[in-house]
């Protein structure tokens, strides 16, 4: 191994180790050094797609796409070789190293672990050799004893790396010494001895106030408390874990309402935290039908299990609400997939439903699933309140199980959007728009034409990121971890 390891452990989920961890690769990107971000196994489905093995496509986390990018690095497969994508509360899609694994989607937890560990620790070793610096993030807590003999993507992550350690806690919560003191001491004592500073994240009032809770714990434990972060809701990067405990964001007063619908298997909803930023917009997410009352924009995002979700979505009687609704509606892949006439499943992939009605299409699941990053471009002429669209040319990506075309029975929809091979993959209706293109609303071009604005870019979140931990942490302690 030639490369050195930072490793960022929580207290839980939720604590702050992927925005740390995303902070930290900037950071050390910007001191002139090669680095890469590493997460061994990610639950989530927020994902996009990178290169993968043998000239194919894949997908990672996108907690390690936004980690990559962050380090000047071209986001790939082995920066996060497993990623479980939660389809049911006791039911996951595998992905490993990029590409679903059928096999192991019912293999109990234990033995899949040991089954995907080797795959990950290869991985790890090979971007350490490639690397000067590796930003590891880990996956919520260190201290599950119960799955510590099999944890291998915090205990055997931490081990194979011999990564210096930090060990982060939301002080918002309450609680923050006693999680920091509890989690250190329920570590195995080889790992214990890796973690070289505790990590105050989501601190509130004067700093001050904290003594001699830091000191108190140093002496317990040997583990200097090494930051003392402030909140800081603004910093431009989407949550790992979600944003739905908000119940909405934006300016005040604002002018334009967008509804995102929020159903329990909602995917790649980062897409939507450049519309968090904008002036005059407000962005709110849906449960219920009261929700959407007073909302210019109603949004249906991607999903993990259309089918399951817009059954949902039925008995909420949200649907009543959306086919009642007179302003713009948005549907995005899995969404695409609900505003159209019926949802067909023969392989057994998602399931069968009819769909909501609002666009003349149909929806077929195939059980390979479709991964490209391409470039798009809108119709060059649009209706209604899309027509800003016509014309713009974006990039973006495709994540799909389903294959959409128009219904052979009812007059077709016009054509909206197409990607670099010439594939109609978005349709509109007056009002109504659904697109097979995730990461729309990243795209300067877009946010300018349908907002007149275009946020702030990623490098500059990126940058903001860095500056912030470099003011906050103790002198010398970000370049020490590495020395």
């Amino acid at each position: 191994m030639n490369g050195k390891a930072v490793m960022v452990l929580g207290t839980t989920s939720g604590a702050g180790k992927s925005w740390l961890a995303t902070a930290l690769c900037r950071w050390y990107a910007r001191q002139g050094l090669k680095v890469a971000p590493f997460k061994a196994q990610n639950m989530s489905n927020n994902a996009r797609v990178v290169p993968g093995l043998n000239g194919l496509m894949g997908e990672i986390g996108s907690a390690q796409y936004f980690q990559a990018l962050a380090a000047n690095r071209i986001p790939e497969v082995r920066m996060n070789p497993v990623l479980l994508k939660p389809e049911a509360d006791t039911q996951s899609q595998v992905v490993v190293l990029g590409e679903v694994d059928p096999a192991l989607c019912n293999v109990p937890w234990r033995e899949r672990s040991a089954l995907l560990k080797p795959r990950a620790r290869a991985a790890l070793h090979e971007l350490l050799r490639e690397n000067e610096v590796v930003v590891i993030e880990g996956a919520g807590s260190p201290a599950e004893i119960n799955l510590a003999p099999s944890d291998y993507v915090n205990l055997g992550t931490a081990r194979d790396s011999r990564a210096a350690c930090l060990l982060v806690t939301d002080i918002d919560r309450g609680g923050a010494f006693a999680h920091l003191y509890g989690t250190h001491q329920l570590m195995p004592e080889d790992v214990r001895a890796q973690v070289k500073g505790f990590v105050l994240n989501r601190f509130r009032g004067d700093a001050g106030l904290l003594s001699p809770g830091p000191e108190l714990l140093e002496r317990m434990t040997g583990v200097p408390t090494i930051a003392t972060l402030p909140m800081w809701r603004g910093h431009g990067l989407p949550e790992e874990d979600g944003v739905f405990d908000d119940a909405s964001t934006g300016h005040a007063g604002s002018g334009l309402r967008i509804a995102v619908v929020a159903y329990p298997r909602i995917s790649n909803l980062d897409e939507f935290q450049p519309l968090r930023q904008l002036s005059g917009v407000r962005l709110s997410w849906a449960r219920e039908p009261r929700d959407l009352q007073g909302a210019d924009w109603i949004i249906l995002p991607g999903s993990k299990s259309t089918a399951a979700d817009l059954a949902w979505l039925r008995a909420q009687k949200l649907d009543l609400a959306i086919n009642a609704h007179r302003g713009r509606v948005l549907g995005i892949c899995g969404g695409l997939q609900m505003l159209g006439e019926a949802l067909i499943d023969t392989h057994g992939v998602d399931g069968n439903a009819p769909g909501l009605g609002l666009l003349p299409l149909v929806t077929a699941f195939e059980p390979e699933k479709l991964l490209r990053s391409t470039e798009f471009s809108f119709a060059s002429s649009l209706d209604g309140g899309w027509q800003a669209l016509a014309g713009v040319k974006a990039s973006g990506y495709e994540i799909r199980h389903g294959r959409t075309q128009p219904h052979a029975g009812l007059p077709p929809p016009q054509v909206a959007l197409r990607n670099a091979a010439g594939e109609a993959v978005g349709w509109q209706s007056g009002q109504v728009l659904g697109v097979y293109a995730h990461g729309l609303f990243e795209q300067p071009a877009v946010l300018k034409a349908l907002f007149g604005q275009s946020g702030r870019s990623l490098d500059a979140v990126f940058d903001g990121l860095a500056d912030f931990i470099d003011l906050h942490f103790q002198a010398g302690r970000l370049a020490g971890l590495i020395d």
